[in-house]
């Protein structure tokens, strides 16, 4: 067998060298899979502690039990957020109010507009003006940011101060 290797012109120890090289490689993967294989082993272990294959299998069952529950638990929750935003809509979420002085100098700044409106921009504007002799108050009906009776300056600005006001259901 030298002299078929002798005759081709490869030196024997060149081969000799590769298998061992090959061989050292081998080992280590050979190492390298064991370590895996024990870490796999420690998981299993810790995993499987103080259980057998039935008790395990009970476990289980019982986890996807309580998933069942969270899901119909969940799915009661989103029914009563989607019911109270649909209670929180007729609300009143808006309000812009102005304070002012209703007869200039006389009473002092303690008339005043307030707008309260749903998300809608539907509802009402309270006006309350003070005079010394008393105080009169006025109500009148917003329909979609709108009133059908003449607006003064001031419930203008508390309309348009409700209006405007952010939506607290837009986030």
């Amino acid at each position: 067998m030298s002299e078929l290797l002798a005759n081709m012109g490869i030196d024997i120890s060149y081969i000799v060298i590769a298998l061992l090289v090959l061989v050292i490689a081998l080992l280590v993967v050979v190492i390298v899979l064991l370590v895996k294989v024990q870490q796999l082993n420690t998981g299993f272990r810790k995993f499987m502690k103080g259980k057998n294959g039935a008790e395990l299998e009970q476990v289980i069952y019982e986890r996807f039990g309580e998933l069942d529950i969270m899901q119909k638990i969940a799915t009661q929750h989103a029914l009563e957020i989607k019911n109270l935003k649909r209670q929180f809509r007729s609300s009143f979420s808006k309000v812009g109010m102005v304070k002012y002085d209703a007869f200039k100098e006389m009473g002092g700044t303690l008339s005043f507009a307030l707008a309260l409106l749903t998300d809608r921009n539907s509802g009402f504007i309270i006006n309350c003006m003070h005079s010394r002799e008393g105080c009169y108050t006025y109500i009148k009906e917003i329909i979609h940011g709108e009133s059908y009776i003449a607006l003064s300056e001031e419930e203008k600005e508390a309309l348009k101060n409700a209006v405007n006001m952010k939506d607290p259901l837009a986030d």
